[in-house]
């Protein structure tokens, strides 16, 4: 029951973003309507399917995925932290690993992982590969 709780929110939020913005390691974005959206997974690709057609994407060439209000660009749900305040890092347990002066520092000091990165009231989760 729970588990159907937490589903419905996400639905509910997930729905005010009319688009899924994929970021390349490249950094160029390319945005999908999500009406009618699917995900499939084939091997070292991921087809991404909608009223507009299919595009395979390359999973290697893939930086980040995120819902967002605009097909060109990532503004809903990512880069919520500001680039230049001071953040502290927490591993995804909770630990703290330290105060930084800017996200471009912390990320420049950590190893290949999933941390939760934090400034002001604001947090992200992020991965360092």
């Amino acid at each position: 029951m729970v588990f159907l709780a937490v589903c419905s929110a996400m639905l509910v939020q997930a729905a005010t973003y009319n688009y899924l913005v994929f970021t390349s390691n490249g950094g160029t974005t390319t945005g999908f309507n999500v009406s009618n959206l699917t995900l499939t997974v084939s091997g070292s690709n991921l087809q991404v399917t909608n009223n507009e057609g299919t595009v395979n994407l390359v999973l290697t060439d893939l930086a980040s995925m995120q819902f967002s209000t605009s097909a060109d660009s990532i503004t809903a749900i990512d880069n919520v932290l500001d680039a230049d305040r001071a953040v502290r890092v927490f591993s995804i347990t909770g630990t703290s690993l330290g105060s930084f002066g800017s996200m471009l520092e912390a990320v420049q000091h950590l190893s290949a992982g999933t941390y939760v990165i934090t400034n002001g009231k604001n947090a992200q989760t992020i991965v360092v590969r």
